[in-house]
């Protein structure tokens, strides 16, 4: 197997994106995957990179990336390291980098892959991040979204602490897993607000004409079940599979020591791997 790590490509806002690639040797004109994390995540995080390696054995060009800003660093992808960064990030600086991961492609050119067959699999808020890419770009001929949220909107319907936050400038949330203080500037509100029409998921979802398979869990804490029921609600074309007892991110965790990805992955990618072929 070809496994290319770290590959940097110059983003449209003054930062770096790191690629990784995975596809089977010698194997040429693959279907390609360009998989979108979600907040607070990045590319080698707990077991997604087992992820990639299952998908290129079962014969696609798997394609992973940092965004920009998600507060990383290319010397330091596995951290968060840059929290000024992950502070200045938004919507528009999100699917600009996903379009430059495709103009990448694009110039590279190789044999491996067909770019006329690129599917965006999104992961939570990646996941209505690549729901808005794929209705808009016509490079995407597929989409798939993994516990993926129904809108990309922060505290839009809690006017106190939008007030507080343009007042302060900054609004902090709590990262779990390392107890950083991780800023969100108020510049993220004024994208959103400026964008309000290209950015509404609902309306995107509700247009949304091409393959598109849903998967959530019954048991996701981080965006419930209804997040899904209500994408699928706005549009019955979506192919809907409900997970059950599978969590936000379908059994994995970070670090992830095993060399076996958890079952309800491979239930995920078996889902994916039946809708794309």
């Amino acid at each position: 197997m070809n496994i290319r790590k770290d590959i940097k490509v110059d983003g449209k806002h003054g930062r770096p994106i790191l690629i990784d690639t995975y596809n089977l040797s010698e194997a040429k004109n693959l279907p390609i995957i360009i998989w979108v994390h979600g907040f607070k995540g990045f590319k080698d995080w707990g077991h997604w990179p087992l992820v990639g390696e299952a998908f290129a054995k079962a014969g696609f060009f798997f394609v992973s990336f940092n965004f920009s800003f998600n507060g990383t660093t290319p010397e330091a992808p596995l951290e968060f390291g840059d929290l000024e960064a992950f502070g200045m990030n938004n919507y528009t600086k999100e699917l600009d980098d996903i379009g430059s991961v495709m103009d990448w492609l694009e110039r590279e050119n190789h044999s491996e892959y067909d770019l006329d067959k690129i599917t965006l699999i999104g992961h939570s808020r990646g996941g209505g991040v690549s729901i808005i890419k794929a209705y808009h770009d016509p490079r995407v001929k597929k989409l798939i979204t993994w516990a993926s949220v129904n809108s990309l909107g922060y505290a839009s319907n809690n006017p106190e602490l939008l007030e507080k936050w343009k007042e302060k400038g900054v609004w902090y949330i709590m990262n779990g897993r390392t107890k950083q203080e991780m800023p969100l500037y108020y510049q993220l509100h004024e994208d959103i607000t400026k964008n309000k029409d290209k950015y509404d998921v609902e309306k995107a979802t509700k247009n949304f004409s091409k393959p598109w398979l849903l998967i959530h869990g019954t048991e996701d804490p981080a965006v419930p079940l209804t997040a899904g029921l209500k994408l699928k609600e706005w549009n019955q074309n979506i192919q809907l599979e409900i997970m059950e007892d599978a969590n936000h991110v379908f059994g994995g965790k970070h670090p992830y020591s095993s060399d076996e990805l958890p079952i309800h992955s491979r239930q995920l990618l078996s889902l994916c791997i039946n809708f794309l072929s």
